[in-house]
């Protein structure tokens, strides 16, 4: 069972405090952490799951069908850092709706609100969120994919890489290079699966099992209504997306680390070595102390941007890029110490252990690379640092 003493910081207020009991009830009944090979048949499950029991809501604001009145982080995390301790694919599935959906929620038109956020709250349609390319990862701005617009629509040529939900995505929020508008502009396009000219040309296998594939758009053509936020304006809503949800990443990472931190506990009390427990040795306990206190700096980060966000209503790039880039590299050590304390046991294909061993890989890398938020986390104090001398002069 994860320690909830975290519930009582005043990060949160009791709707947040009955929220994690609900969705950790839910979850613990409803949910194993076992990943069988039809991992889309497996996503479909979780989300059908994830829609009856209310959750998918919280991505998605009140006003067309969600949980709360707006985009509540604080609420998208502590979903995220439950469902990743019970299983990664369940979290997953919970994310990318999220991911999927916020351009909308957050700079969508009035019509596109109202047509696919109540679907993506009830499960109806899933949502995938198209921005990496082959040689566009980290810098977005070198992407090749290029929309143009031709009367009342507009056409799409290009290829995106390692897209989560490629092949069962109902829609594609795509971002592509605008020429018309200059050469460093942008557009954000909502791209049905079933539009004209698109094709998933692969799927990528990788550690942990995810729906993960390529998406090739071929003279793909969208109507005009289908512009997220204004032309020019891509990469804008791309990393005010990201701001919320490098956060909640954060917390995908927290979960895990307190499973494992869970998981090696368990295990050094029951396992005897040299006539005492494994728990009784102080090396042993040196290691508990280091996990516990990195899973709680990592809550803390966590939460003080998912707060910061909510309630003082304040950009986040800098508090979310300190969450992602330390949660995400603690807990792989604190996973790393957890498969050390099981030994042998804790690398037993299948295992709990060496699960969250492939699972949270990944994490260091999507969103952002850890490389990146150490860019952006010294932008940010550089640019308070100038600030703060013209505040001077």
């Amino acid at each position: 069972m994860p320690d909830r003493s975290f519930l009582a910081w005043p990060f949160f207020d009791d709707s947040h405090r009955q929220l994690a009991d609900a969705i950790s009830k839910w979850a613990r009944r409803e949910i194993s952490g076992e990943v069988g090979e039809a991992v889309d048949q497996q996503c479909r499950e979780f989300l059908s799951s994830l829609a009856s029991g209310g959750w998918l809501r919280y991505v998605v604001p009140k006003q067309y069908g969600g949980a709360t009145e707006s985009l509540d982080v604080r609420s998208v995390c502590l979903i995220r850092d439950t469902l990743a301790y019970h299983s990664g694919l369940a979290e997953f599935s919970f994310a990318m709706q999220g991911l999927g959906s916020a351009p909308i929620t957050l700079f969508g038109s009035e019509e596109l609100k109202r047509k696919y956020l109540p679907k993506v709250a009830a499960g109806e349609a899933i949502a995938a969120f198209a921005i990496s390319e082959a040689e566009a990862g980290s810098d977005l701005r070198a992407m090749q994919t290029t929309a143009r617009r031709d009367g009342d629509h507009y056409v799409i040529d290009g290829k995106k890489n390692w897209i989560s939900n490629a092949g069962i995505a109902d829609f594609y929020v795509t971002y592509c290079r605008f020429p018309e508008a200059g050469e460093k502009a942008f557009v954000a396009l909502l791209v049905e699966a079933s539009a004209q000219g698109i094709t998933v040309s692969e799927r990528i296998e990788v550690i942990a099992p995810h729906v993960l594939g390529n998406v090739i758009f071929h003279e793909s053509r969208v109507p005009a209504s289908a512009l997220i936020g204004r032309e020019g304006d891509g990469l804008k809503i791309a990393l005010g997306t990201l701001d919320i949800f490098r956060a909640s990443v954060g917390a995908a990472a927290l979960g895990f680390a307190r499973r494992a931190l869970d998981e090696a506990v368990c295990f050094a009390r029951e396992r005897r070595q040299f006539g005492q427990a494994l728990s009784d040795f102080q090396i042993t306990q040196a290691k508990f102390a280091d996990m516990a206190v990195v899973v709680d700096t990592s809550a803390l980060l966590v939460y003080r941007a998912a707060w910061t966000r909510d309630v003082l209503m304040q950009p986040v790039t800098r508090e979310a890029a300190m969450a992602k880039l330390y949660a995400t590299e603690s807990a792989q050590r604190v996973i790393d110490e957890a498969v050390q304390i099981l030994g042998a046991r804790g690398v037993i294909a299948g295992s709990i252990t060496e699960r969250l061993y492939r699972e949270i890989r990944a994490l260091r890398i999507y969103e952002g690379a850890s490389e990146i938020q150490k860019l952006i986390i010294a932008g940010q104090v550089l640019k308070a640092a100038a600030a703060g001398d013209e505040h001077a002069r």
